[in-house]
């Protein structure tokens, strides 16, 4: 698809600083660079694998992302591990928060606060990637002081949870009721005007944290259970109460959640038949439910801790959420919707809830 026909692009759920910080890339460098740097590294399993930096966002005219802060506490004997402490946890998020500042000091990110940042942004002719800031896993809010200091510094987003049990709520591969100091959290979200991320919340907590929370809410980066029978993805009673609520999901181009036969470590896109049309069977699922178009976004979590070994194999990098515009088309999408799906679902929600 040749540039003057690509669609603009809003990217639901990007790891930025978790890549910068935790990994150690330079996003500034192309993904082959970063390919290059790590092809004798063994740490992590997506080394050499990566799909994003900055030169491949703007190739695929990606202008906008909700990015994270994230670093989990782990108490004793948790799953996954983590931090020993809120306190680590609060520094890590505040190194990823110290290189956002940095790389828009430098002209590579703009962050976006409010409705009018946005608006600028995107009529602008600029070569930096626009960012609205969110936090995945609410664990690093050591107090509630340090949740105002984060909004202050641009905080839009909060999925309380992420995997196993946190604090404020339990998240995928758990369950639990939502803690006290969790309702309080929603409870302080509601005042400043952050926005509810109901991604990775455990079944329990989601149905809570609907009902109590009275904010605007959406799902950046979540699939369909009815496709892939998993706790990680959405039954289409929780598909059907977002959309009550005006929430826009982002469908995730995590291979695992794509497809119900996917063998972690074992399947891989040489395999296993996986490829970005099972993002559009998920996105149909939800347009089906939805009787419109209106609620479908992209949110890939590409890098999210995995790279092309987890993800389609149509996707080299992210330049190729380009192929997604030919996809819907082909599954009889009008041109109005496929603009929705891309960016302008995303940017009217954004625009509702940005103060």
């Amino acid at each position: 698809m040749g540039e003057s026909q690509q669609q603009l692009i809003v990217d639901g759920h990007l790891d930025l600083s978790m890549n910068a910080i935790d990994w150690n890339r330079d996003l500034r460098w192309t993904v082959e660079e970063i390919r290059s740097s790590e092809k004798d590294k063994t740490d992590f399993p997506d080394r050499g694998n990566n799909t994003v930096s900055f030169p491949s966002m703007k190739e695929g005219k990606i202008k906008l992302c909700i990015a994270t802060l994230i670093a989990r506490y782990a108490k004793p004997h948790h799953p996954l591990g983590g931090w020993n402490s809120p306190e680590q946890a609060w520094a890590q998020t505040s190194a990823q928060m110290a290189w956002y500042n940095e790389m828009e000091r430098q002209g590579y990110l703009t962050q976006i606060k409010q409705s009018a940042d946005l608006q600028r942004h995107i009529d602008q002719e600029s070569d930096t990637i626009g960012f609205v800031l969110s936090l995945e896993g609410a664990d690093s809010i050591v107090t509630f002081d340090h949740l105002y200091q984060r909004h202050a510094e641009g905080l839009r987003a909060i999925g309380p949870a992420h995997y196993g049990p946190g604090t404020y709520a339990y998240g995928t591969d758990s369950d639990a009721p939502l803690s006290a100091k969790g309702k309080e959290l929603l409870e302080k979200m509601d005042e400043l005007n952050i926005v509810l991320d109901a991604t990775h919340l455990c079944d329990t907590a989601f149905w809570e944290a609907i009902d109590i929370f009275k904010g605007p809410v959406w799902a950046s980066h979540n699939n369909c259970r009815a496709l892939v029978n998993h706790n990680r993805q959405f039954t289409d009673e929780m598909i059907k109460v977002l959309i009550e609520r005006d929430a826009v999901i982002g469908l995730a181009l995590d291979a695992w959640m794509m497809v119900p036969d996917w063998k972690r470590a074992i399947s891989n896109p040489s395999n296993t038949d996986v490829t970005i049309k099972h993002m559009i069977d998920h996105m149909d699922h939800i347009c089906q439910i939805a009787g419109n178009a209106h609620h479908v976004v992209i949110g890939t979590d590409l890098d999210g801790g995995f790279g092309t070994e987890q993800c389609p194999s149509d996707i080299n990098t992210i330049a190729d959420l380009q192929k997604i515009p030919g996809l819907l088309q082909d599954r009889g999408y009008s041109k109005s919707d496929i603009q929705g799906v891309m960016s302008g679902n995303w940017l009217r929600k954004l625009k509702e809830t940005l103060n």
